[in-house]
């Protein structure tokens, strides 16, 4: 009897030891790592730590058509600079040439008849000159001078019809001209191709622009566009030092210079995913000058900016 009792608590001690050996070998083994990049650090005592995005200082500037057609030909490549005036890209011109040779036409043909109703008026004015003369000496009658004086007023008339329609031809004319030159996009300002999304042989809807086809910009200097919480407003101060870090190179620390604030504080866009942090909060949005001029970074780019600031009011 004693060897049966001891074999339930033999078998629950082994249970016990197998259940805790298994334990151990299944339960993951946390190792304490460091960070493969160290998160960007504020220099200053008071600090505004925001989010930013590089921008050009002229800000994108989308490229669109003012009309529709065929893209026959594109002269700039993404990093391209550009001075004002230069081509971007071309819309098929073809139908609009047509119609230039067309209103040529209606010109000469406008101009011709013009010439022949003038020398028919010139012919007329001299009969009626003449029968008006032979009216006087009653050699000719009245009905007679009446019928040539209605034939130069119906000549003078078509006259002035002809030149309506010289300047009707010419007004159309010009405005295919101005077609034919609104077909060759052209770059506004002297500035950097950042982006190019329209190829030879696409066709491009002039009405829409939700998609820019092609974006420039003024890339030297180069902006940061700065998020600012609003709760954090009362302590930002203008021409306030500041420093901006990219994304993943936190070693790499730039200094801004403060160029304005946007006055409309607009919904904040991109969240942190802090519990805290409510969906409906607005940002200020400053704008920051990047002062070293051979800083390694693109327009797009996110950073994290520091700006000195004033103390939080509890710790006044």
């Amino acid at each position: 009897m004693k060897i049966n009792q001891l074999i339930l608590p033999a078998a629950a001690v082994i249970c016990l030891i197998y259940a805790a050996v298994s334990i151990a070998n299944t339960t993951p083994q946390r190792v304490l790592t460091d960070p493969p990049q160290s998160p960007p650090r504020s220099t200053f005592d008071h600090t505004v730590a925001a989010s930013g995005i590089i921008e050009p200082s002229s800000e994108n500037i989308d490229i669109g058509s003012p009309l529709s057609g065929l893209v026959v030909k594109v002269h700039v490549a993404a990093g391209d600079r550009v001075v004002k005036g230069d081509p971007l890209f071309e819309i098929d011109q073809r139908q609009l040439v047509s119609q230039k040779s067309i209103s040529t036409a209606k010109i000469a043909q406008a101009k011709a008849a013009k010439s022949a109703t003038e020398a028919l008026l010139e012919q007329a004015s001299r009969r009626l000159a003449s029968a008006k003369a032979l009216t006087t000496a009653r050699a000719i009658a009245a009905e007679e001078t009446a019928d040539r004086a209605s034939e130069v007023a119906r000549l003078e008339a078509e006259v002035l019809s002809s030149a309506a329609a010289i300047q009707l031809a010419e007004a159309e004319l010009g405005a295919t001209e101005t077609e034919i030159e609104r077909s060759t996009v052209r770059s506004p300002i002297a500035a950097t191709v950042l982006q190019v999304r329209v190829r030879e042989g696409e066709f491009l809807d002039g009405s829409t622009s939700a998609s820019p086809r092609l974006i420039i910009g003024v890339t030297d200097p180069l902006h940061v566009r700065v998020d600012i919480d609003e709760f954090e407003i009362p302590r930002l101060t203008e021409n306030a030092a500041a420093k901006a870090s990219p994304r993943g190179s936190a070693e790499n620390s730039y200094g801004l210079e403060f160029v304005r604030y946007e006055p409309f504080v607009i919904p904040k866009r991109s969240l942190t995913g802090d519990s805290t942090e409510r969906v409906d909060t607005r940002v200020l949005q400053a704008i920051y000058k990047i002062k070293s001029p051979d800083a390694a970074i693109f327009t797009g780019q996110q950073v994290d900016v520091f700006i000195e600031a004033k103390p939080h009011s509890s710790s006044r």
